[in-house]
């Protein structure tokens, strides 16, 4: 699939707020077709007018990714704090002890907050997908822009954005296995047939965030696999962890995700 049809697939497939938010893939397209065909200038002296449009976006489409990654990451540092805290107020106040009635009601509570944990570790996939899918576009369109202009500015700008907010998820990627052991941990089903049912009830209930997960992880894999182009540019490989939640996914997965 060529990346400007798998970048507009993304966006559709994202969160609505988030859909301005990415990659100006089309208009930096454009001014690489307006320096290409423009007349070269006499080495030495500098910019064109286009080069320079074309240098200009590029960075603040950075600026835009840094600004929104930021925005997002400590959103989700408050919203695991939150979650963490309702778990524990949960089994502080409603305990099983014996007595069925507060038992349905620490059901009925234990249940709310899984469908919000589940919600909000699918949006964190979705901003890992997010930083993903925009380095590998930065990437593709600063190597057209080389290979059509004969520049040299894939390299600087690469090393650039590897120092990025927006380009290093460590901080997500945590707070993602947390949340993944919290549903394994906390969130146990004793029954391969009761787990199934309540997959099914999570996929009913929340089917817009949960397919937008699914499509976020297959499109990691495939942007982060080995038998794409690969090089030193290119995403290390993707291994998801055995999770009770990604067991899930592999659910409503049309294709196996590995």
């Amino acid at each position: 699939m060529k990346f400007g049809k798998r970048l507009k697939q993304q966006i559709q497939e994202t969160l609505p707020d988030w859909r301005d938010k990415y990659l100006s893939y089309k208009e930096l397209k454009k001014l690489v077709r307006l320096v290409s065909s423009a007349p070269r200038l006499i080495s030495g002296a500098g910019f064109g007018k286009a080069e320079a449009e074309f240098v200009y976006l590029l960075n603040n489409e950075i600026d835009k990714f840094n600004v929104f990654f930021m925005e997002q990451e400590e959103d989700f540092i408050i919203r695991n704090k939150e979650l963490q805290q309702r778990i524990q107020g949960a089994i502080d106040r409603w305990g099983p002890n014996g007595n069925e009635p507060i038992e349905t009601k620490y059901k009925e509570e234990m249940g709310k907050i899984r469908k919000d944990i589940v919600n909000f570790h699918g949006e964190m996939v979705l901003l890992e997908n997010y930083s993903n899918i925009n380095y590998t576009g930065l990437a593709k369109i600063l190597k057209k822009y080389d290979k059509r202009t004969g520049g040299l500015l894939r390299l600087p700008f690469i090393q650039k954005v590897l120092q990025q907010p927006f380009f290093t998820t460590d901080l997500i990627s945590k707070l993602v296995k947390e949340c993944e052991n919290t549903i394994d941990a906390v969130f146990v089903v004793d029954q391969d047939q009761e787990k199934t049912q309540e997959i099914e009830g999570i996929i009913v209930a929340e089917e817009g965030i949960f397919r937008n997960t699914v499509a976020a992880l297959m499109n990691m894999q495939e942007i982060r696999s080995t038998s794409s182009t690969y090089s030193h540019f290119s995403l290390p490989p993707l291994n998801l962890p055995e999770s009770h939640l990604f067991q899930s996914f592999q659910l409503t997965s049309p294709i196996p995700i590995i």
